[in-house]
């Protein structure tokens, strides 16, 4: 049922329109063509639309950014998380259409126009976030082609819920890559590209680390063979899971003592991997400012995050220390294993977008690695 709030304003037509599964329709203004299924969920960040777009993690979901005017600095190459976006499709309060910065490529409507990503505006983006919040994320459509709610609905029903999806090996390379550090080599790591960002290769890289990112079900000994001094499982969409066959490589590196940097996803993988369980968010973890607490040194950290999924702390093994809590709804944002060199984190240290808190991160797992036991800091 349409919100009244959501009537056409003085001027113009609403010509789109976002349906969700509770029958619940939003009518809007169409800024770049298309239907597209998915997720709907919601991002709290005030920056970044483009790193949110081009963001793996959000395959299968339609983003609805919660800050109200999205596009003013318009979008450039260096900007993307990876060679194109990912969302389903794209839904803000309003759209700016004439960028203003001096380092802008093109506007914001016509990169989702010619990336084939359905976008639409002019809707009560605080209502929708309301209704999201209150039933958790849903299952949705946002169209600019179609009107007919009864048959959309009928689609939505067979449209398949992000639990039990294994999302990985549609974003995942299909070759590996080796990616040189900046400037001279210390180290020598695996990622295990799950959907990795790019900025969490970047990030690497700048800090003297060489990178052989690899296809996500590459097998643990084939990346033994590469000689590597640790191994990184990157952040990635959908239900872990599903991913049977990479909880058994995660557990497999754990058992030989590999040293593992766990982000997102593959925090997640780690969880199961020791045995431990996940479940499905409400309304998931999306944006910049997602509270962390150290538990040992009551330190708070602002955080970036991208996810649907948790691990659940109680049915961890011994062994296996939470470490860090979400501020807001107190789930598990690390934990370490006694007697093993794994860090494990749910939140992004590379922010991007977002703050720089986790950002030691890096370094700290580096200092994991035997070849760099005690030097770095």
């Amino acid at each position: 049922m349409a919100d009244p709030s959501l009537a056409a304003r003085p001027g113009g037509s609403e010509t789109a329109l976002l349906l969700l599964e509770d029958g619940s329709v939003f009518p809007a203004r169409a800024v770049a063509p298309g239907t597209r299924f998915g997720e709907v969920v919601f991002n709290t960040s005030m920056t970044g639309y483009q790193e949110v777009l081009t963001d793996p993690s959000y395959r299968g979901q339609i983003v609805v950014m919660t800050q109200p005017h999205i596009g003013n600095y318009g979008v450039a190459g260096a900007d993307e998380e990876s060679e194109h976006p990912w969302v389903e499709g794209f839904v803000a309060r309003r759209f700016t259409r004439v960028p203003s910065s001096h380092g802008a490529e093109g506007g914001l409507p016509d990169y989702l126009e010619r990336h084939g990503v359905p976008a639409v505006d002019g809707l009560d983006t605080r209502a929708l976030v309301r209704r999201l919040r209150e039933h958790g994320a849903l299952r949705g459509v946002v169209t600019t082609e179609r009107s007919d709610v009864a048959a959309l609905l009928a689609e939505l029903a067979d449209f398949p819920p992000m639990t039990g999806r294994a999302l990985v090996d549609e974003v995942t390379r299909s070759a590996p890559l080796t990616m040189p550090a900046l400037g001279g080599a210390r180290a020598r790591l695996a990622v295990l590209d799950f959907g990795v960002k790019a900025n969490i290769l970047r990030s690497l890289a700048a800090h003297g680390v060489e990178l052989e990112v690899l296809p996500a079900r590459t097998p643990a000994r084939a990346i033994e063979s590469l000689g590597v001094d640790g191994v990184v499982l990157s952040n990635g969409p959908g239900d872990p899971e599903p991913l049977v066959e990479i909880v058994d490589t995660v557990r497999a590196l754990i058992e030989r003592r590999v040293p593992l940097f766990g982000i997102c996803l593959g925090h997640q993988l780690l969880g199961l991997a020791m045995g431990g369980r996940t479940f499905k968010l409400k309304f998931g973890h999306h944006g910049g400012n997602q509270p962390v607490v150290d538990l040992d040194t009551r330190e708070v950290a602002i955080t970036s995050q991208n996810h649907g999924f948790a691990v659940d702390p109680e049915s961890l093994p011994a062994g296996c220390r939470p470490t860090e809590v979400n501020l807001n709804d107190g789930t598990l944002e690390a934990f370490a294993v006694e007697g093993r060199p794994i860090l494990s984190v749910q939140y992004h240290p590379e922010a991007a977008p977002g703050p720089h808190d986790a950002s030691p991160l890096f370094e700290r797992f580096l200092a994991l690695l035997p070849a760099l036991a005690g030097a770095a800091r």
